[in-house]
C-alpha cells in the first residue's frame, strides 16, 4: 500500500484580494487567504476522501504558516512542506474588475528554491502542472525528475503567459505533457500553445500519454485513452468566478480515476467539482453534500 493516492508538487501564495471586490488602485479592506494549483488539487482530492500530500516550500514567515495551516485544514498531508529560512513565501494580488487580472510577487520564493534533491514517499500519482518548471532552473530539473520517476504521473500544462513567452513555453510544455501518464490541457491554452483548434489536434500532437483530457470551457470536456475517445459535456453553471476552476476539474478526475470509476463517469465527476469551484470567489469552495453523499 502507498503512503498516499496522490501527491501534488507545486508552490502556493498568499492571495490578497480587495473585499468587497474593487480595483487594487482603490486601496481599502482586503482578504487574506492563499491559493496554488497543485494545492488546490490536493484540497479537493481531500476533501472527496482520497489520501492527499502537497509538497512544496514555504518562507521561514507568517505566510509559511497561513498556506501550511490553511491547506492542511482540507485534510491535506503538508508533511512535505519545507520551511525556507532564506527565501520568503510568495504573495500575489487579484485585481477585479471587468476582467479580473492578478498580480504575482514570486521571484525568489521559496518555492522557487524547489530542486531535483526532493524525494517523495510512494504515491498512486504525482501530480504536477506546467507552472512549477517556468519558476526557476531547479524547478524545471524537479519537473523532468518526477516525470521520470516511478509514480503515474498527472501533469496540468496550466499555460501562466506571465512566467514565460509562448516561444519557449510552447515546445517545453508540449515535451513535459508528452511524457505524463495522465494530461489536462485547456483548448484554449493549446491553441495559444501549439495553434490546436480542435480536441483531436490536441492528441496529434500528444500521442504519448495514457489518458489525455481536452477542455472546452462550457461546450465540454474531451478525453483520449484506453476507452477511446470519451466526450463529457459541460452542464450550465451560473459562474462566479473561474479562477481554480480547471483545477478543481483535475481533481474531480483523478478522484474517479482512483476508484477506478468508467471515463465517462470521471469527466462527470470532474465537471461537478469544477461547478462547485465556478460558484464561489476563492480558490477551495465547499463541496455539494449530495455530491459528497455520492460517493
Amino acid at each position: 500500500m502507498t503512503a498516499f493516492d496522490v501527491v501534488c508538487v507545486g508552490e502556493s501564495m498568499a492571495l490578497v484580494t480587495p473585499e468587497p471586490p474593487r480595483p487594487l488602485s482603490e486601496g481599502g479592506p482586503t482578504r487574506l487567504d492563499v491559493a496554488g494549483a497543485e494545492s488546490t488539487v490536493a484540497c479537493y482530492l481531500a476533501m472527496l476522501g482520497a489520501r492527499a500530500a502537497w509538497a512544496s516550500r514555504v518562507g521561514d514567515d507568517p505566510l509559511g504558516v497561513l498556506l501550511r495551516t490553511r491547506i492542511a485544514s482540507y485534510g491535506v498531508d503538508t508533511s512535505l512542506v519545507a520551511v525556507d529560512p532564506e527565501a520568503p513565501t510568495g504573495v500575489f494580488f487579484k485585481d477585479p474588475g471587468a476582467a479580473t487580472r492578478v498580480y504575482y510577487y514570486r521571484a525568489g520564493s521559496a518555492a522557487s528554491r524547489l530542486g531535483p534533491g526532493l524525494h517523495l514517499p510512494p504515491s498512486r500519482v504525482v501530480h504536477l502542472s506546467g507552472i512549477t518548471p517556468a519558476l526557476s532552473l531547479t524547478c524545471a530539473t524537479l519537473a523532468d525528475r518526477l516525470l521520470d520517476g516511478p509514480a503515474l504521473t498527472s501533469f496540468d500544462v496550466n499555460y501562466r503567459p506571465g512566467l514565460w513567452p509562448v516561444e519557449w513555453a510552447g515546445p517545453e510544455l508540449r515535451r513535459l505533457a508528452g511524457r505524463a501518464g495522465i494530461v489536462f490541457v485547456g483548448l484554449d491554452e493549446a491553441r495559444v500553445l501549439w495553434g490546436a483548434d480542435r480536441p483531436e489536434d490536441v492528441r496529434a500532437l500528444l500521442p504519448g500519454p495514457s489518458v489525455l483530457v481536452v477542455k472546452d470551457g462550457a461546450v465540454g470536456v474531451t478525453s483520449y485513452g484506453p476507452e477511446g475517445v470519451t466526450f463529457a459535456p459541460a452542464p450550465a453553471v451560473d459562474v462566479i468566478e473561474p479562477v481554480g476552476a480547471g483545477d478543481a476539474y483535475a481533481a474531480g478526475y483523478l478522484f474517479g480515476f482512483l476508484r477506478d470509476l468508467p471515463e465517462v463517469s470521471r469527466l462527470r465527476l470532474g465537471h461537478l467539482v469544477a461547478g462547485a469551484a465556478l460558484r464561489v470567489t476563492g480558490d477551495v469552495a465547499p463541496l455539494p453534500a449530495d455530491l459528497l453523499a455520492s460517493l
